[in-house]
């Protein structure tokens, strides 16, 4: 059975005056519809450089990225993308950054009525109705990127592509969040692919972690099924044998420094 996004033999190469840096080597991933999927591994291991060529925004230099049986070559509203740092436009209310997008995507496909409480349903999502004529500076870090995580919501993608969207916030935030985000995709059951630093959050939050190894050349080392019953609440799995497992599995591969030469020895 086809994959809903597959990467073949992704490689690609930053060109300097001096030099080439070939930044990945052949990364393969499968990607099912629904699932939730994170990027795990050391600064410089090209886990953005994945997420970008996904989004259309990097360009491989050998194989290639198949969503829904359709080649990626361009970014597209069928991609979205939510960044570490929000991105909001500070002129712009909540609910004018979140409409700014809804706009773009579907123009002359629904009616003003119909856009609008597509706006306010997303907003809904991400409890931030009650916020949405405040402008950027008036709301929290926190609310920042709950707007922003409406506003991909809203381009109604076939994928919602995350770089690291927890990175900057306090611990309780933080925690908040990703709860939310995953009441979200339990509610939709979109598929989700999450850039994370954090081995915790990854293992709460995913069907699937996806271990890069060290650059250049990084490849994906490897992959670890979390097989956690949904829903997952944080304070039991705290104490779960299987979670902690899957916790210790990833951390043997992150402190092993694994490096493509070491796992092809």
């Amino acid at each position: 059975m086809r994959s809903y996004l597959e990467l073949s033999n992704v490689s690609i190469e930053f060109t300097s005056k001096n030099s080439t840096f070939r930044a990945l080597d052949k990364v393969n991933l499968h990607v099912n519809k629904g699932e939730f999927v994170s990027l795990i591994g050391h600064s410089g291991c090209g886990k953005s450089t994945v997420l970008n060529i996904v989004a259309g925004l990097y360009q491989a230099t050998e194989g290639g990225v198949i969503l829904e049986g359709k080649e990626i070559d361009a970014p597209g509203p069928d991609r979205a993308v939510v960044f570490q740092n929000h991105a909001l436009l500070p002129w712009l209310t909540v609910y004018q950054n979140v409409e700014l997008a809804v706009a773009q995507v579907f123009k002359g496909k629904r009616s003003p009525s119909e856009i609008r409480d597509w706006i306010l349903h997303n907003l809904d999502l991400v409890h931030m109705t009650h916020a949405m004529d405040k402008y950027p500076h008036e709301i929290s870090g926190g609310m920042k990127q709950r707007v922003g995580i409406a506003r991909g919501l809203a381009m109604e993608p076939k994928v919602l592509l995350m770089d690291e969207p927890f990175g900057a916030l306090d611990a309780l935030t933080r925690a908040h969040l990703q709860d939310e985000v995953m009441r979200i995709h339990a509610s939709l059951n979109n598929t989700v692919i999450m850039i994370t630093h954090d081995v915790d959050e990854a293992v709460l939050l995913s069907d699937k972690i996806v271990m890069m190894t060290v650059g250049p050349n990084a490849r994906i080392g490897n992959i670890l099924d979390v097989a956690l019953p949904r829903p997952r609440d944080r304070l039991a799995m705290a104490n779960d044998t299987q979670y902690n497992h899957y916790r210790q599995e990833v951390l043997k591969f992150l402190y092993g420094g694994h490096s493509q030469r070491e796992l092809a020895a």
